[in-house]
């Protein structure tokens, strides 16, 4: 939607919670503006928590603002106490540093920092790194109260804790985020904060200290947060069985990544399409239309999914995704890894073979045993006499004692009996 105020257009999204001021913001927006997201480094790679973040510096960007995405490299040795109930452990100094340069090369297959509108990336430790203690509390620390501090909810939930409390390391988190703010402002023309509705506090400290400390005059400072996301059933977005759902291939493969999306309630689709592609109105809403008529096709999920993939693991990722899902139904693994297959057949029955007996028996080392299709020689007889056993997509012929040496990567075979038993067999050796 081009036409559309970029406030608007995260309005109409669902992205907007609280504005610290509405006129502000809208004249700001009109015009062109910059404004910064912090990602701080607490692992070598971001989740999808973290998406709706990096979607936002992406719309801002393309609406042709400047985009300046902040690596927490100092704030990360303290720790965000922002929804958490205890005390964080602190990373070591070589910890944060090698997340936070994880974390820049991840959020450069996002945002553009090339052409004629580059968003920028900065580091705050570049600022915090070298700040003295007494000259932070005289020009900083002079414009918080305590009094009102203590009532950020991020405090208080800790201080109510019977068994918590807060560390002064953690209580002083929002000062210095404020000061990241200010630092922006001043040094990087930065006008607004972008982030999560649990990130309030902080960012109203940063607009109230650049107007207290009167750094510069780049325009009226404001803030701007999104909704936490929870599913309607009330499950917090990003976690599964498994953990947390990550961008980095090597954490959650494209696979799982597809598999996370496709498996969205029905409610949820809606929104999730608004926060998580690119799509407009009308394409969603054709979307949603199409899904609602026939709700078991899912439609919705599929478009969500597919979205979603392309963008963070690109067309080959999500070939390999797709592909990988139609395993399930079709066997047919061509072409998809070993270890997205080790995912797909995670919880089917399996079985490790000793690459000497694969080669001394055949076939009947990959049927018949523990883990395996069948109990007994004359069992997997029969079904291969039936033809309905495939190895690795290819149906078995009768012999069941037949050389068998196209395994996957040379170590793996999928069996399939009949249309919808699946058994994963391993070879080692």
């Amino acid at each position: 939607m081009p036409d559309l105020n970029l406030l608007d257009e995260l309005r109409w999204r669902g992205l907007v919670h609280q504005v610290t001021d509405e006129e502000v913001a809208r004249a700001a927006f009109a015009s062109k503006t910059s404004a910064y997201i912090g990602f701080d480094p607490t692992g070598t790679s971001l989740h999808v928590g973290s998406l709706l973040q990096i979607m936002t510096l992406m719309r801002l960007q393309r609406a042709g603002h400047t985009a300046i995405a902040l690596v927490g490299g100092g704030t990360g040795l303290i720790g965000d106490p922002s929804g958490k109930s205890a005390e964080r452990t602190l990373l070591t100094d070589a910890d944060v540093r090698g997340n936070a340069d994880a974390i820049r090369a991840q959020l450069e297959r996002f945002l553009d920092f090339d052409g004629d509108n580059p968003a920028r990336m900065v580091n705050n430790l570049d600022w915090l790194g070298g700040l003295g203690l007494l000259p932070f509390l005289r020009d900083v620390g002079k414009h918080f109260s305590v009094n009102a501090m203590v009532q950020r909810d991020s405090v208080r939930t800790r201080l109510e804790g019977r068994n918590q409390g807060i560390s002064y390391t953690e209580f002083s988190y929002m000062l210095l985020q404020a000061f990241d703010f200010a630092a922006l402002y001043r040094d990087h023309g930065c006008q607004a904060q972008l982030g999560g509705s649990d990130q309030w506090g902080n960012m109203v400290s940063g607009t109230d200290l650049i107007r207290r400390a009167g750094v510069s005059d780049v325009g009226q400072p404001f803030a701007v947060t999104s909704p936490l996301i929870t599913s309607k059933s009330g499950k917090k977005f990003g976690k599964t069985e498994e953990g947390a759902v990550w961008l980095d291939a090597d954490k959650t493969s494209p696979y799982a990544f597809y598999q996370f999306w496709l498996q969205t309630e029905d409610a949820d689709v809606g929104p999730y399409l608004r926060y998580f592609t690119f799509l407009d109105q009308p394409a969603i809403e054709a979307v949603e239309a199409e899904h609602a008529e026939a709700p078991h096709k899912r439609a919705g999920q599929r478009a969500l999914a597919q979205q979603v993939t392309r963008l963070v693991h690109g067309d080959e990722g999500l070939a390999q995704a797709e592909a990988a899902t139609r395993v399930l139904f079709t066997g047919d693994v061509a072409g998809v890894p070993v270890a997205t297959l080790e995912q797909v057949f995670a919880h089917v029955p399996s079985a490790t073979v000793a690459r000497q007996t694969l080669e001394d028996t055949g076939v009947r080392a990959l049927l018949v045993g523990e883990g395996r299709p069948f109990s007994s020689n004359g069992e997997a007889k029969k079904a291969l006499k039936a033809g309905s056993v495939r190895v690795n997509g290819e149906r078995l012929a009768a012999d069941p004692n037949a050389a068998f040496t196209e395994l996957l990567e040379g170590k793996l075979a999928v069996v399939r009996v009949g249309k919808k038993r699946y058994h994963l067999i391993r070879v080692e050796g």
